[in-house]
């Protein structure tokens, strides 16, 4: 299974540093998790992506290094699952935090004015 963190870390990256639809993440959740919910995935992602019923703000973007940092300060978690992290064969970032970030904002407050 997939720490309830790590799924909100990657939701919001899909959602939000790449500007995917929810959908798509909630999909591959429901595929691929053994412990996949038909009333909890939809929602959660809806959340996340803040366009639920009782959703996050749509500002609220999560740093995944920042996220790291807090609550997986020994990196054991990440490590577990990401082995290459920190050598040569760990591939570059595909997107920078803070861009993606401001581009999300702005897709979403353009959205807001729609």
């Amino acid at each position: 299974t997939m720490h309830n963190r790590v799924r909100m870390v990657a939701a919001s990256f899909l959602v939000k540093h790449l500007l995917q639809p929810w959908q798509a993440g909630e999909a591959w959740f429901w595929d691929t998790l053994v412990d996949a919910d038909p009333a909890s995935n939809p929602f959660n992602w809806q959340w996340v992506a803040g366009c639920g019923a009782d959703a996050a703000p749509f500002f609220r973007v999560f740093n995944p290094s920042l996220q790291g940092q807090k609550f997986d300060k020994d990196e054991s978690y990440v490590r577990r699952w990401v082995p290459e992290l920190g050598t040569d064969a760990y591939p570059a970032p595909i997107v920078d935090h803070k861009g993606a970030r401001d581009r999300a904002l702005a897709a979403f407050k353009s959205l807001k004015r729609s």
